[in-house]
């Protein structure tokens, strides 16, 4: 990398590389490719239990509608009959015999339209048994994985010791994915038996493993690509297999081209969301407020099969001490089968919902000793020796003091304390609310193997680029930050280097873009390639010149060699004729990092991801409305590969963290049917609900300690999180009716739950 001070195109506030095609509509996505000749179309068909056993399935009809092509059950895959990430074994493409949830496919129609597969999915006749379905996770007993905890002290003993002991449970809400795009994919059969996969992803590896095996090929013979999706947030980590696997078997029964896309009802109703869950807690503190043990229960709603709730709510552990030391602790979770669709990745990958249990006990423990609760989380910050998480791993990057610190006056918190405390006096039915809430976010995936990343690189004869890796694309600007990785370590300008889709038959075995390492991999393993490519030039050049090679630059579009300049292209065709390699495939795995599920010890994260905000808002006592009237955000990226890109992901993750924590509500009914189901009955948040000072600032530091991209940090996720300090707001709007009581508020805090909570003070 060259020096951090003279850069040409890293650090600069670039435009999204696809920005131009987005708004005019020429940006292609899967279902703009054109159709080859011949594609034909899927529907998906389910029965109308969410548990039970399928004692009779007729078909007869489907089959019979005027332009279907074929009928396809589970007795039509060639393979393996399941979807479930690393085939874990319990998540059939096409269910048999037994129903699981509400939406879980049975059969698949082929049809020359999508029109006509959808309506001739509604001839089918079931003859099922229905059974009562576990729906809440007040009745769930069984569970997909064996309990798990982790922790540290004598846990009873510190209780019984504690000045100050409270103990509560709260509910925290699942969230839609809500992806502009829904799922889809689109399969083209081969001419001996090879498989092309149009898949929207963030995992093509783990398609095209799911693929090969179903039709029982080697991975060698199915290909995905993946140029673009409107959009994933983690819920095209695991859940865009099934479609994708689908498509495929119907290429391979037809010998067509295939295609399905969902219906955005069956979208939401057949794919998985962020896990809810119930927390229990017991907390011991001093008079002053700070901890001296935590044992909180983690009881998640994981739906009916794994999928990947082993790392999801392994990171709600991880994330459980958000920014505080615990001395004594014990964080356990309970991992419950449901009859729902099995839920899954979302951005922040359950670590938003371990955060919101630690400044959910924040204000429990400031609200009791009617302190504010800035003062709480402060005196428990992580700082001197209380160094080390519940999981032993040392945080020794700390930047938690100075960021809320900085903050806590370019907010100019205490003076808008005492303004809401003069305002709530006067006001009977309006109540206002203030809260500053950080956050500290591991950066890495917690299953080890995954931290790794390729890339493949060409340099042509004309100085031009050809870039490809293993990330993809969902709106988040990765392909642009690795490009000007690209850009910057040859001199050129951006328009040097093209960016291709990601393909599994370029760029093998790759892992998910996911955990916030999209960039922090896939642009390291970028820099490898280049640098295997430069050091060829740099041999090529002391031979070829006989100057060395800390004389030679690449910058400004040339090439300087000593006292000579020439173009890229210039040496690219000199170094050709000399037959020297202008292609290379990188590689990077993230070093340092260990983790021993087994034992819990080990060190998770190669870093952390700091950021804070403050939010205010107003909420109506007779109604339930909240309204958000400021938020003040400042947040850690390091040094940034590409401002404009990182403050527009942290103003989308702020926005999507406060839209989980106040309007998006998952409501299933009795029969286990979701009625949220459509944008009519899940919400959103709109335009008109972000506050008109909406303020985001990044915070200025020299970056990690750590040997990071340009000295630059992850920013997919850990924005989510600042969205919890509007949830605390409104607990602080309510706490105000009556001081020195903790509101009994659960999250989504939608107008009812505002309404029971006030309830609640009002009647205590």
């Amino acid at each position: 990398m060259p020096a951090t001070d003279d850069l040409a195109v890293v650090r600069k506030p670039l435009p999204h590389d696809s920005a131009p095609r987005h708004v005019t509509g020429s940006a292609a996505y899967i279902d703009d490719i054109r159709e080859p000749a011949g594609t034909l179309h899927l529907a998906p068909g389910y029965a109308p239990i969410a548990r039970g056993r399928i004692t009779g399935l007729d078909l007869e009809a489907v089959r019979a509608f005027p332009g279907v092509v074929a009928v396809l059950t589970a007795d039509d895959i060639p393979g393996a009959n399941d979807v479930s990430p690393k085939l874990i074994g319990d998540d059939p493409a096409l269910a048999v015999d037994e129903v699981r949830f509400y939406g879980q496919v049975v059969f698949v129609v082929v049809a020359n339209t999508r029109d006509i597969a959808r309506r001739a999915a509604k001839k089918a006749k079931f003859t099922t048994v229905a059974e009562p379905p576990v729906i809440d996770l007040a009745d769930a007993v069984d569970t997909v994985l064996p309990e798990y905890s982790f922790g540290r002290g004598d846990i009873e003993g510190a209780l019984a010791a504690a000045p100050l002991k409270l103990e509560a449970s709260f509910r925290i809400g699942g969230q839609e994915h809500f992806y502009l795009e829904g799922q889809i994919a689109m399969a083209v059969p081969g001419e001996a038996g090879e498989m092309f996969v149009y898949s929207s992803t963030q995992h093509p590896s783990e398609v095209q493993h799911l693929v090969a095996h179903a039709l029982h090929v080697p991975s060698s013979a199915v290909t995905v690509e993946i140029r673009r999706m409107g959009g994933g947030f983690g819920g095209k980590e695991s859940q865009a297999s099934q479609w994708a696997v689908l498509a495929a078997l119907a290429a391979w029964k037809t010998g067509r081209p295939c295609k399905m896309r969902l219906d955005r009802d069956d979208d939401m109703i057949m794919t998985g969301k962020r896990h809810d869950f119930r927390v229990d807690y017991r907390v011991g503190a001093s008079p002053e407020g700070l901890l001296e043990v935590v044992d909180v229960a983690l009881n998640a709603r994981c739906g009916h099969s794994e999928d990947l709730s082993m790392g999801v709510v392994d990171r709600t552990m991880f994330h459980s001490d958000n920014s505080y030391f615990y001395p004594s602790c014990r964080v356990l979770t309970r991992r419950l089968r449901t009859n729902t669709v099995s839920n899954t990745a979302f951005r922040g990958f359950g670590g938003p919902q371990g955060m919101t249990f630690a400044e959910r006990m924040m204000d429990h423990v400031a609200y009791t000793l009617g302190k504010d609760p800035l003062e709480i989380r402060k005196a428990n910050f992580y700082q001197g020796d209380r160094d080390h998480t519940p999981y032993g791993m040392k945080v020794e990057d700390n930047l938690l003091q100075p960021l809320v610190a900085q903050l806590e006056a370019s907010s100019d918190y205490w003076a808008r304390r005492e303004a809401i405390t003069a305002f709530n006096a006067e006001s009977r039915i309006l109540k206002k609310g203030l809260a500053l809430t950080p956050v500290k976010f591991g950066i890495s995936f917690t299953l080890m193997m995954l931290n790794q990343a390729g890339a493949l690189l060409h340099l042509y004869r004309d100085g031009s680029l050809n870039l490809n890796h293993g990330g993809t694309e969902m709106g988040q600007g990765l392909f642009l930050k690795v490009a000007q990785v690209v850009a910057e370590e040859f001199g050129v300008d951006m328009g040097k280097v093209a960016i291709t889709a990601t393909r599994t038959d370029k760029v093998p075995n790759t892992s998910p873009t996911a955990a916030s390492s999209g960039t922090d991999l896939n642009a390291m393993a970028a820099l490898n390639a280049c640098n295997i490519i430069k050091d060829r030039l740099y041999t090529f050049i002391e031979e070829k010149w006989q100057v060395r090679r800390n004389q030679v630059s690449f910058r400004d579009n040339q090439v300087i060699i000593g006292n000579h300049v020439m173009s890229l292209a210039e040496l690219a065709n000199a170094a050709y004729v000399e037959r020297v390699q202008l292609s290379a495939a990188g590689f990077y795995k993230t070093p340092k990092i260990a983790w021993n599920r087994d034992k819990a010890e080990g060190r998770p994260f190669f870093y952390f991801a700091y950021g804070a905000s403050c939010s205010e808002v107003t909420i109506d006592t007779m109604t339930g409305e909240m309204k958000v009237d400021r938020v003040d955000v400042l947040h850690d990226v390091g040094k940034s590969l590409n401002p404009a890109i990182d403050i527009g992901q942290i103003e989308g993750g702020f926005v999507q963290g406060m839209g989980w924590l106040t309007t998006e509500e998952l409501v299933w009914d009795k029969q286990g049917r979701l009625r949220t189901h459509a944008p009519s009955t899940y919400k959103i948040p709109a335009a008109s609900d972000i506050p008109e000072h909406f303020r985001v600032e990044l915070f200025q530091s020299e970056g990690p300690r750590e040997d990071t991209i340009f000295k630059s940090k992850a920013v997919g996720e850990p924005p989510l999180m600042l969205g919890i300090s509007v949830f605390c707001a409104i607990t602080n709007a309510i706490a105000s009716l009556k001081p020195g009581v903790m509101p009994a508020l659960d999250a989504p805090a939608t107008p009812e739950a505002i309404l029971r909570a006030v309830r609640g003070m009002t009647a205590a």
